[in-house]
C-alpha cells in the first residue's frame, strides 16, 4: 500500500484502493456501497481528497482518481509532499 499521510483517515485509503482497482467515474453513493461506508461520510472524504488534489470531480459530480492520486498510489509522490499542503 501507500505511505501513511497524517491527515488521511482509514476511509481515504479504502477510497484509494477502490480507484486503484477501478479506473472509472463514480458517485459517492456508488463508492460508499462498494467500500461499505456511509454515503455522507464517503462524500465528505471525497471532497477532502479533491481539495488535496488526490481525486477530481467532473461537472456531473462524479469522482475519479487524479494524476496526483495516481502518482501517490504508484509511489512517485511522497507522503511528505501531501503533508506540506
Amino acid at each position: 500500500m501507500v505511505e501513511r499521510v497524517r491527515w488521511m483517515s482509514p476511509i481515504d485509503y479504502e477510497i484509494l484502493l477502490f480507484f486503484e482497482d477501478h479506473d472509472i467515474l463514480v458517485s459517492p453513493k456508488v463508492l460508499a456501497v462498494n467500500i461499505d461506508y456511509d454515503r455522507q461520510y464517503t462524500s465528505k472524504r471525497c471532497r477532502k481528497l479533491t481539495q488535496e488534489g488526490i481525486l477530481e470531480q467532473d461537472d456531473s459530480g462524479l469522482y475519479r482518481l487524479s494524476d496526483k492520486g495516481r502518482k501517490f498510489l504508484s509511489g512517485d509522490l511522497d507522503a511528505e509532499e501531501l503533508e506540506d499542503q
